[in-house]
């Protein structure tokens, strides 16, 4: 049963630990990003809005990837951002502090007023200011349980005894408190356990100090593990700051013994012993490194070089600035830069049926980030185009410049369908194990060959502007659509024949037809503008029957008699 409550005390602390953090980042998160951001330009000025933010947050692993995702992107140089960690290392260990006082009468005052301000709170801000309010009630509630759960221990030999050989090896111990507070993804949590244990008498003092010591080590872990093991540059910062855990580590643990004698004759009470050293170690390992950041920074940047960075395919090619003056040069390079949308556009369509076909859910991230690619492309097309047609064109140049704008507005438009459309379908078929009949496999691998066909004569008619092709894509856009009626009608055969993998795909089988008939349709408008300038397009696809032709020559002499 001890252990049992130690365990749900621990649990309640951390989940207190995450409404804190959580609720301070909801209310002020964008704020302290933008905070941080501005506010690094020296090393002490960095230093001292680490520690702010960290003591707002109690969480240096917060800070940690905020500040390395500013480092990793060059928006702050290394040497502040060490600095910020130095501040963030000092900061976590304000509520520790806060917490090794008797405080524990605030609880049921912050409970209380947190649960009325998130409930009863109008505004956003004053209901995540409750949840802050509630995190910090359940922590320090969650000290008063485990403070309760190990007093009765106390007499237990057998618990002082495996805890005594547990923390007999202050090497041993560091490992313990590294661990505890890795897995929790907090130093402050496992500082506080630390101190319920040392109050209780379970560790000897200088047993604490070395789990305090391996409490700062573990907690410098957690940001090394969650970076960007891709990107060189992204480990700078994480790795310095755990090799400055290790390095002051490294230098306290043999003086532990005597930092354990005089803190015991400045505060007998051992749980403001485990905070006070917790304070002073951090404050201490500050003043250590923050004079020869600059020459650590350097050395981490030599070790740690930034990889070359694959070729953005969202990056415009054949944009050229120059040839704004001339807007028929200029027209050239975006109708080129239109193809290289094309392809990206090719490459997601002739990928997306494997991608249905495989359950390959690389292949399916993979197609999604293209359409960011695709995104990108069409917007510095649409501006490029704008920028030409700010300039007189003649009537020529005006309508091939809508017409590289509505190309690629389509275009756009594909790419967003195979990503929001067929390979979300595809996720939920990978998600739910589902698999096509063979029957309806084939069929919607025939219609997906036909489309990808049309795409390319499309991608041709929008360069050369040849007729007889344009043509030949409108009759395929027949063929189209009889392949999805056909599709569609072979599929409800195969329902009502009871075929379990229609049942199963049903939805998905139909949405695939719809989204691939959608997609052609997009396809065929670049044939439209072709056409209609050789005077082969019909003002209207309907066709008026004998009856409703005489019914408009009626109304028309009714029409003429009444004037």
């Amino acid at each position: 049963m001890i252990v049992l409550d130690l365990m749900g005390g621990v649990a309640l602390l951390l989940w207190g630990l995450h409404m804190v953090q959580s609720g301070v980042l909801r209310a002020f998160g964008a704020d302290l990003r933008h905070f941080l951001g501005k506010a690094l330009r020296s090393r002490f000025r960095s230093f001292a809005f680490g520690l702010a933010i960290t003591a707002v947050l109690q969480s240096s692993t917060a800070t940690a990837l905020m500040i390395t995702s500013f480092a990793a992107s060059g928006l702050v140089a290394l040497t502040p951002a060490l600095a910020v960690m130095l501040g963030a290392n000092v900061g976590s260990t304000l509520i520790v502090q806060v917490l090794s006082f008797n405080v524990q009468m605030a609880a049921p005052v912050l409970l209380v007023v947190g649960l009325v301000a998130f409930k009863r709170g109008k505004r956003t801000r004053v209901r995540d200011l409750g949840r802050v309010g509630i995190g910090l009630g359940l922590m320090l509630l969650s000290l008063h349980i485990l403070l309760d759960t190990l007093a009765p221990a106390e007499d237990a030999p057998f618990v002082l005894s495996l805890l005594g050989f547990a923390t007999r090896d202050p090497i041993l111990n560091v490992l313990l408190g590294a661990l505890f507070a890795w897995a929790a993804h907090s130093s402050v949590a496992a500082v506080i356990l630390v101190m319920s244990l040392s109050y209780s008498h379970f560790v000897t003092p200088v047993a604490a100090l070395a789990l305090v010591l391996g409490a700062n080590l573990g907690s410098a872990i957690n940001p090394v593990v969650q970076s960007n093991w891709e990107d060189r540059a992204a480990l700078r910062l994480p790795i310095g700051n755990l090799i400055n855990r290790v390095v002051g580590c490294a230098i306290a643990l043999p003086f532990l013994p005597i930092a354990a004698g005089l803190l015991d004759r400045i505060d007998p009470d051992r749980a403001r012993q485990a905070a006070d050293f917790h304070t002073v170690f951090n404050l201490a390992t500050a003043a250590v490194f923050i004079l020869p950041l600059k020459g650590f920074a350097e050395l981490l940047t030599r070790l740690l070089p930034r990889r070359a960075s694959a070729p953005d395919l969202g990056a415009p090619v054949h944009l050229d600035e120059t040839a704004l003056t001339s807007p028929a040069l200029a027209l050239t390079c975006a109708a080129r830069e239109v193809l290289h949308m094309g392809d990206i556009v090719e490459t997601m369509l002739r990928r997306a049926m494997p991608a249905f076909l495989t359950h390959d859910r690389g292949l399916i991230a993979e197609i999604e980030d293209m359409d960011d690619h695709v995104d990108k492309l069409h917007e510095a097309i649409k501006r490029y185009v704008t920028s030409i047609t700010r300039e007189s064109l003649d009537e020529q140049n005006g309508r091939r410049a809508m017409e590289i704008i509505a190309f690629s507005i389509n275009l756009e438009h594909i790419g967003d369908i195979i990503d929001r459309n067929l390979m979300e379908l595809a996720g939920k078929k990978v998600k739910h194990k589902l698999k096509f009949s063979p029957e309806g496999a084939a069929e919607l691998e025939a219609l997906h060959s036909s489309v990808l066909v049309s795409l390319k004569l499309a991608l041709g008619v929008f360069m050369s502007g040849d007729a007889t092709i344009a043509r030949r894509l409108l009759s395929e856009k027949v063929q189209i659509r009889e392949a999805e009626r056909s599709g569609a009608e072979s599929h409800l055969a195969r329902l009502r024949a009871g075929r379990p993998e229609s049942l199963e795909t049903s939805s998905l089988h139909l949405d695939v037809l719809r989204d691939l008939k959608r997609i052609h349709s997009h396809i065929c408008s670049v044939a439209y503008p072709v056409l209609e300038a050789k005077g082969e397009l019909e003002p209207s696809r309907l066709k008026q029957s004998r009856e409703s032709t005489i019914g408009l020559m009626d109304a028309s002499r009714l029409g003429h008699g009444n004037t």
